[in-house]
């Protein structure tokens, strides 16, 4: 599992560098620098007996509080990206976070990477901003049956971050930007291991900016552009391990060992605006763990708890999604709901979802990182490969 989130890390942070090294070389004017420093209080949703106050400590875990230190940059206006999303930058950040019981939950430290964009002005320094984050948490207190047993939430030391935002963004002066505003954080293993509840707040966000090199923004024509280059189709393989258990109407069993997953998307999509695509996706998927049986054996010490795995069509499923999709630079994030049509098998027989990341290394040439789920609620498993974009269109 923590190779998992090596790799998807090591695949983010080499999408922004690599672009991000060639800005000097792209242009002629320099590209526009900032350097954040920011503080976010929050409420944790109470979803679990753990954080209503079954635990060690015998207290409610409904606080948490998170600094950031970050560092981004936006495209020069005479670049290829800067011309085309002349307001969008996108950067790197690392957050210490508190839940106010680190012998149970640990205090996570979490490298991501980040993007945003103003989505509407309401003075002439003062706009709203939208901005994401994607990365991994490394230090939490995971489940442990003998000394953290209270802990039914957390069963991994890494987790995956995600993080959505809304804020007002304030020019103090020609260098200096003040931040304020709210957002929504999941943390999440993508069921690599048990448990997997999942951690989720809600709170503020407060930040100071310090920016180096802002010019005025040049925005290109790119309707021509557009009209010519209308769509592209991307080519997806991917692939993960899960961990999966059995509910009984009394207790859960977890299976031992952990399941491989691997699957293929290809997705033609029809590109509307310089932001928007959309399009269908044809999405086989093998899952090892899928439609698993148990029955009893006699063993030597009474009967035992075996596992009958089914032939490989009861594992395996094709089905079709509608897919939509916000492009950015460096980064395009695809969400999609679809339902398997080539299937056998309670678990395969289903309504899934996906959210995925893609991150350009160059123009055609993408890391996916994604999550499924089925029936809108239950968690199936990651989905972290390489992709490739076909066709004219490289928005």
């Amino acid at each position: 599992m923590k190779r998992q989130y090596m790799i998807l890390l090591f695949g983010l942070l080499m999408g922004i560098s690599v672009h991000a090294a060639e800005l000097d070389s792209l242009s002629g004017n320099r590209p526009e620098h900032y350097l954040g420093l920011e503080v976010r209080p929050g409420y944790v949703f109470p979803t679990r007996s753990f954080f209503r106050g079954e635990n060690a400590a015998g207290k409610a875990i409904n606080t948490t509080v998170s600094t950031h230190l970050r560092y981004a940059f936006r495209f020069a206006s005479d670049t290829y990206w800067g011309k085309r999303y002349p307001y969008v930058y996108q950067g790197i950040g690392l957050a210490y976070n508190s839940f106010f019981n680190k012998a149970e939950v640990g205090t996570p430290v979490t490298l991501y990477v980040f993007q945003g964009a103003p989505i509407a002005r309401l003075a002439r320094h003062l706009t709203i901003n939208y901005e994401w984050n994607f990365g991994a948490a490394f230090g939490w207190e995971k489940y442990n049956p003998i000394d953290n047993f209270y802990n039914d939430v957390v069963g991994s030391r890494i987790n995956a971050y995600l993080n959505l935002g809304l804020f007002l963004n304030w020019r103090l002066a020609s260098n200096w930007h003040l931040t304020a505003g709210v957002d929504l954080t999941h943390y999440s293993n993508g069921n690599t291991n048990y448990p997997n509840s999942g951690v989720n707040t809600i709170g503020a966000r407060v930040g100071i900016v310090r920016s180096w090199g802002e010019t005025e923004v040049v925005k290109a024509d790119c309707e021509k552009i557009l009209s010519e280059k209308r769509f592209s189709y991307d080519l997806i393989l991917y692939g993960s391990t899960r961990k999966r258990g059995l509910i009984y109407p009394d207790h859960g069993e977890l299976i031992p060992g952990s399941f491989a997953v691997v699957g293929m998307n290809f997705n033609p999509m029809y590109l509307v605006s310089k932001y928007f695509r959309a399009g269908l996706s044809l999405d086989a998927q093998y899952d090892e763990s899928a439609n698993l049986m148990e029955y009893l054996v006699e063993g030597t010490d009474g009967n035992e708890m075996k596992f009958y795995r089914p032939p490989f069509r009861e594992q395996f499923a094709i089905g079709f999604s509608l897919r939509a999709e916000l492009n950015m630079p460096i980064f395009s994030v695809n969400v999609g709901i679809g339902r398997n049509v080539v299937c056998k098998g309670i678990d395969t027989e289903v309504f899934y979802q996906v959210l995925a990341l893609k991150t350009f290394i160059t123009r055609r040439l993408f890391l996916h990182v994604g999550y499924q789920l089925s029936d809108f609620k239950n968690p199936n498993n990651l989905m972290l490969g390489l992709g490739w974009r076909f066709g004219q269109n490289v928005l």
